[in-house]
């Protein structure tokens, strides 16, 4: 990965990388490359007819005019119209595959190009659970509020972000830790295979996701009340009583969160919102706390059943007594490349998207009115 978005942060992960970020005026961060980019990861969202044509042009201009080493999931190869193109069948020779969960692609990518809706920039955040490399989001999709970019001009827009020319967003991510109570315990085992009679031992102790949006805790099938306790580095602030609770990022407070009655937060703000779903109490608002804190939350002791939990729509599992999710800002931020810059982007996207303010306008008052 080679690119830099102009300071170097202490400690930072990618500092033996050749990409690194300048912390600056959050609204004017540019992406420049240390080197120029070989190799591009094209994530498409799967068996979508019309995402067929552009992701076709899209490769064989990567592929034949910019020489740039392609990567696509496998997955994405496989599907049968792709196969019926024999001219195309013939690009994607050339083509490096992978396999989500089995292929580490983290070190062999310069920068990501998402074609389709916002699940396709979500869907990248997950294959890299440590750096991300730059990612330029084009509007394929339904309602594209982080996908700036439009397919129609992509030859000069594409060739712009190769040679450095673009603005550039750090969408902070949620680091997440589930630690299971109730262990899966599997007999131990000796090299030829005879299960021993000392003991077992235990698998599965945590799992740790990275997550752009948000975490969801809920009440599943359920039809009781989602009766957890959320702390703030270590301190028990409150019981959520009601659906569930979103735990989200920025990023996140446009999507599950704005419709759960949060505010909007621009991506630039350090911070983690906490927003309950359907409380069963009408003092209980959406709060804002700081980047750095550390969450957790528990199913509360005398709750009367369990609840459930996914992140960023994925990976929903069940969370028992005496399970814990714990929550904080991740150091590893998704860039995102702007179309025009930070702050511009946003204000676009929330009035393209959900229509923000979005009103008929007051009449001038005449000469006559002003008798009245």
């Amino acid at each position: 990965m080679k690119f830099n978005v102009m300071q170097q942060v202490p400690g930072n992960p990618n500092e033996n990388k050749v990409w690194k970020w300048h912390i600056q005026d959050p609204a004017s961060q540019r992406l420049t490359w240390n080197k120029p980019p070989k190799s591009v990861l094209v994530i498409k969202k799967i068996r979508e007819a019309a995402l067929l044509e552009p992701f076709k042009e899209l490769c064989i201009f990567l592929t034949e005019v910019k020489n740039m080493i392609v990567y696509v999931e496998k997955k994405v190869l496989d599907d049968p119209a792709m196969s019926a193109d024999d001219n195309f069948a013939a690009i994607t020779k050339k083509f490096c595959t992978f396999r989500e969960d089995l292929d580490d692609i983290s070190n062999r990518v310069d920068f990501i190009i998402c074609l389709g809706g916002d699940g396709t920039l979500l869907y990248a955040s997950s294959l890299f659970q440590d750096s991300v490399p730059p990612v330029m989001a084009f509007h394929l999709g339904s309602l594209g509020f982080l996908t700036p970019f439009s397919f129609d001009t992509y030859q000069s827009q594409v060739t712009q972000v190769i040679e450095g020319n673009a603005g550039i967003i750090l969408r902070s991510r949620l680091k997440v830790r589930v630690q299971k109570e109730n262990w899966e315990k599997k007999p131990r085992v000796d090299e030829k295979g005879i299960i021993m009679t000392n003991g077992d031992i235990e698998s599965h102790k945590a799992i740790n996701y990275q997550v752009l949006n948000e975490v969801v805790v809920d009440r599943g099938p359920s039809s009781y009340l989602s009766n957890v306790d959320l702390f703030l580095d270590g301190h028990l602030i409150t019981t959520v009583q009601g659906d569930g609770v979103i735990v989200s990022t920025p990023t996140g407070s446009t999507a599950y969160a704005v419709a759960a009655g949060a505010s909007m937060i621009h991506p630039n703000v350090p911070a983690i919102m906490i927003t309950p779903i359907c409380p069963h109490s009408l003092s209980f608002r959406p709060i804002v706390v700081p980047a750095g804190v550390e969450l957790r939350i528990m199913l509360s002791c005398d709750a009367r059943n369990t609840a459930w939990v996914s992140f960023d729509g994925r990976g929903r599992q069940e969370i028992s007594h005496g399970d814990s999710i714990t929550i904080t800002t991740s150091c590893f931020p998704v860039p995102s490349i702007c179309l025009r810059d930070p702050v511009n982007d946003w204000f676009e996207s929330l009035a393209r998207c959900l229509h923000w303010n979005v009103r008929k306008k007051q009449n001038c008052m005449s000469s006559e009115d002003d008798d009245f």
